[in-house]
């Protein structure tokens, strides 16, 4: 489906004492890629909540680490929307080294919720064509 490519500088806050990027961080760096995604397709958080009155929190996170991560590393965070269904999206994310290499992968499912009711609605008609569904 759709698909971004975000790049983030790993900072001092990022890491432990010994300069290793701490584990929810990748959480975090997951967080920038489907904002990023989200932005490329013309959608903010505040766009999402004005015009359409809907949020699309987090409702499960997973993530699997390969390597580590450090202190200054420049990191590529590869975002892809895999599936839309009804009232969730499945996202999928990979997070590389500067060579390219695999540090952290995971996947996000996350639900679209009236921005009152906080309650689960569909995705307005209007966003599916634009999210690739």
């Amino acid at each position: 489906m759709t698909a971004h490519r975000s790049q983030v500088r790993v900072y001092y806050k990022d890491t432990d004492a010994g300069g290793v990027v701490y584990h929810t961080r990748y959480a975090e760096f997951m967080e920038i890629g489907r904002t990023e995604l989200f932005r490329h397709l013309g959608l903010t958080a505040a766009r999402l909540a004005d015009e359409y009155g809907i949020l699309c929190p987090v409702v499960e996170l997973h993530v699997k680490f390969r390597r580590s991560a450090r202190y200054d590393d420049l990191l590529t965070i590869e975002t892809t929307l895999a599936q839309s269904t009804g009232v969730r999206l499945f996202f999928e994310s990979r997070i590389l080294d500067a060579a390219g290499g695999l540090l952290a992968e995971g996947s996000t499912i996350n639900c679209c919720v009236d921005a009152k009711a906080m309650r689960p609605v569909k995705w307005p008609q209007a966003l599916v064509a634009v999210l690739g569904g």
